[in-house]
């Protein structure tokens, strides 16, 4: 069994405060995680709580295909991202593909607070091993030309 050990965040500009609170109330359960975020969300994590975080691109910049790509390497354990459902994003493909990703390769994943505070406060946070999807048989087929 295994510790949660690297979490990425994304949070788009309106769930950004949201986010940060509730890092915050729950910073403990962070310390010694490596924590990966999209370049704004990166930024406020490290000044205002004091976090360490590997920062890549904004998301409208390829911040979300960036974690994807950690993603299906197998370098992220959670994937903890705030969206706003009620703001049309311009960059809604990279969205949708970045949490295409997290459901293929079985990451657990919350997307708003409530759903957070049931994955940080189960016992799989601190020890979880997830099985990690076979696709042998999909690499393996055969395409007719």
């Amino acid at each position: 069994m295994h510790p949660i050990k690297r979490v990425a965040l994304v949070a788009h500009d309106n769930r950004k405060r949201y986010l940060l609170d509730w890092m915050a109330r729950n910073r403990e359960h962070f310390v010694g995680t490596e924590l990966l975020t999209t370049g704004t969300t990166g930024h406020l994590v490290e000044e205002q709580l004091g976090l360490p975080v590997v920062r890549f691109q904004s998301g409208p910049l390829g911040g979300d295909q960036q974690i994807g790509a950690r993603i299906a390497n197998g370098e992220v354990d959670l994937l903890i991202f705030f969206w706003d459902p009620l703001q049309p994003m311009s960059h809604d493909p990279d969205i949708k593909a970045l949490l295409r990703l997290a459901t293929l390769w079985n990451i657990p994943m919350a997307c708003n607070e409530s759903s957070a505070d049931f994955i940080i406060s189960s016992p799989c946070f601190q020890d979880y091993q997830r099985r990690i999807p076979d696709f042998t048989s999909y690499q393996n087929r055969k395409i007719q030309p």
